[in-house]
């Protein structure tokens, strides 16, 4: 209990950690042009939310005018699927598939309270929801603005240690900023090239589906799947099985220069984890908290990987400097010292 409650603030957390890193990029180049820190902050924060804002007034204008496209093309492959069954191999007859249909609504009739507690829960997670994307805004903001500030009032609590713990939390935060501008870049590529293939066999919803790939990308090998098989569901449903089964042999080749040439040369070393591990961690994270828990579990796992040997490691001792001799002293002029001495006075 005490856990899914600190998730309504560790996630949120951790994912302004993922966009800072995203973001701050953006933020040090402004700085370096001369922008104070908060202008240089707001400009961000500015351009990202007009980003997706932008982004999602586009797709929802696509989607609303090609959903319902994609519902008659549904019920057709609905009607063909149907006379497959009743005249194909199976000989199905239409008792039977009446009988599959009307069981199927009891069955969902028999589940409406449940349903409905759903949507009434729903509304309260909307509500929470809403509290950690503010949450989230907020710390985003002030990690840009202040990170290095933060960061020195946070080392001066360990002292003697605080040379260890900050050479451990650079080694994270450049882990960190690796894996999520590596991630980022090969999920635009995954999501670019499934989009195209989408649109070139003419799909309904195909923009919509390749940010909902997009975004799956940043869940490893389990996101990719759901992500794959709505959109072969979609493929299926709007242009048949043979669309459908190459959309998934694209899928499927895609998805292996991904992870043999995309993966090693843009993330490279900040991930090496072996895929049980990565399972393993998926499944922590998504119980703890969900899909978010499921987003952020791998880079966190990955930071706290990366910071723990500079925790263990110690200093390294500077070799001692070589010790200069001293300069020569000056020779004697020659003949100084045959030098006659002075007579007596006279």
């Amino acid at each position: 209990m005490i856990v899914a409650r600190l998730s309504f603030v560790t996630l949120p957390v951790a994912i302004a950690f993922l966009l800072t890193a995203l973001l701050y990029p953006i933020t040090s180049r402004l700085r370096r042009a001369g922008f104070r820190p908060i202008y240089a902050t707001w400009t961000t924060m500015l351009v990202a939310l007009a980003f997706i804002g932008g982004l999602g007034f586009l797709i929802g204008n696509r989607a609303n005018d090609e959903f319902p496209g994609l519902v008659a093309q549904i019920q057709q492959t609905a009607r063909d699927v149907q006379a497959w069954l009743l005249t194909g191999p199976l000989h199905l007859r239409e008792a039977q598939i009446a009988d599959f249909v009307e069981e199927l609504t009891r069955q969902i009739n028999e589940q409406r309270s449940q349903i409905t507690d759903t949507v009434l829960t729903g509304a309260t997670a909307l509500v929470e929801a809403l509290a950690a994307i503010v949450l989230l805004l907020f710390v985003t903001f002030f990690l840009l603005k202040d990170g290095d500030r933060i960061w020195g009032w946070f080392l001066r609590a360990f002292g003697g240690a605080a040379d260890r713990v900050d050479r451990a939390g650079r080694a994270a935060w450049r882990t960190l900023s690796h894996y999520v501008l590596g991630t980022v870049a090969v999920a635009a590529v995954h999501a670019l090239v499934i989009g195209i293939v989408l649109a070139g066999m003419r799909v309904p919803l195909w923009a919509p589906l390749a940010v909902l790939i997009f975004f799956a990308s940043f869940i490893p090998i389990v996101g990719i799947f759901f992500a794959g098989g709505v959109a072969t569901l979609v493929v299926f449903g709007s242009q048949g099985w043979v669309y459908a089964l190459i959309f998934v042999g694209v899928l499927v080749v895609e998805q292996q220069l991904e992870n043999h040439v995309l993966q090693p040369l843009i993330v490279g070393r900040a991930l090496e984890f072996h895929p049980l591990a990565i399972i393993i961690v998926l499944a922590v994270g998504g119980i703890l908290g969900g899909i978010a828990g499921a987003v952020v579990a791998v880079p966190v796992t990955a930071v706290i990987y990366r910071a723990l040997p500079e925790l263990r490691r110690d200093r390294p001792v500077e070799p001692p400097r070589p010790v200069e001799p001293d300069p020569p002293e000056p020779e004697p002029s020659p003949g100084a010292g045959d030098a006659a001495p002075a007579g007596p006075n006279r």
